[in-house]
């Protein structure tokens, strides 16, 4: 079956170009979306220089995942790399980045956008808008801050609240927006881990009715990457409950890794999908996405 992997990026986690397309190869991947990500270096932990080699980079700007390593490998590799890009929205220039990066590079997602600001700032919503003109779904990672005292180190936060969320769906029908992060797959269940756990625990049963299957329901815009822990521990909490979501909202899901595991896959096929939902969720759904987004 083709696989698509719709969420990695460039140098990331250990892996150059060649090691990248090795592992592809080993997981029976074909394509992979290859984001980007923007943003101030203050607004991300130092960690993230330990895992992406941007620093090595002469007058490198632009956030620890340079637009550049993404087209490099893109270049290289044509056939098994989609481009993404997405600016920083508070760039005054950030329109004019999205175009450029779609008309000159052909850049066909506007991802990975990660950025400490609310989503639903004005000036985010006009790149959002823009992205859906240009036919281009937007990957968002979404996380609360943990950190919530001043005599804390610095924590990370991304993108505001799932209410903020919903302002965007609303405030832009006409994009599509994949959802993505912890912030966004603690709410796959009605319960109070979303206000203060990132990964609620993997035996707690997921309760029905949370805020994704609720957002999902009502508005045609959102759909969901799977990628990361956060998106594989929000389905292997409650196996159970993870079959009857994927069943439900098959053609609303894709595939994503962000990292170089196998985990995701292992726990898809595990769950004994019917080969309709599995051909969705593993290409169909990223295919329709980038023709026009197939609505």
């Amino acid at each position: 079956m083709k696989i698509i992997d719709a969420h990695n990026h460039p140098d990331w986690l250990g892996h150059d170009l060649d090691k990248f397309l090795a592992n592809m190869d080993q997981c029976g991947i074909s394509r992979t979306w290859l984001l980007n990500w923007e943003t101030q270096e203050h607004e991300y932990l130092t960690y993230y220089n330990e895992v992406t080699p941007a620093k090595l980079f002469a007058n490198q700007s632009g956030g620890p995942i340079p637009f550049e390593r993404c087209v490099s490998y893109v270049e290289r590799a044509p056939e098994r790399f989609i481009l993404g890009y997405a600016p920083d929205p508070r760039l005054p220039n950030a329109c004019a980045r999205l175009k450029a990066a779609n008309s000159i590079y052909g850049a066909k997602i506007c991802g990975e956008v990660k950025c400490r600001m609310m989503y639903d700032n004005p000036d985010a919503l006009r790149v959002f808008r823009l992205a859906g003109e240009l036919k281009m779904p937007v990957v968002l990672h979404m996380q609360y801050d943990r950190q919530l005292t001043c005599d804390q180190p610095w924590g990370e936060w991304y993108g505001g609240t799932i209410d903020t969320l919903e302002r965007m769906l609303q405030a832009c029908p006409e994009t599509i927006f994949l959802g993505h992060a912890p912030g966004f797959w603690v709410h796959i269940s009605n319960d109070e881990y979303c206000l203060n756990k990132d990964y609620p625990p993997e035996n707690v049963k997921v309760i029905e009715n949370g805020r994704i299957p609720e957002l999902l329901r009502k508005y045609p815009n959102l759909y969901c990457d799977i990628s990361a822990g956060s998106g594989c521990l929000a389905l292997r909490r409650d196996l159970n409950y993870a079959k009857k979501f994927l069943l439900e909202f098959q053609k609303r899901i894709l595939y994503a890794r962000d990292n170089f595991s196998n985990m995701h896959q292992e726990l898809i096929n595990s769950l004994d999908l019917p080969l309709p939902a599995l051909e969705n969720i593993y290409h169909g759904n990223a295919e329709r996405l980038l023709e026009t987004y197939g609505l």
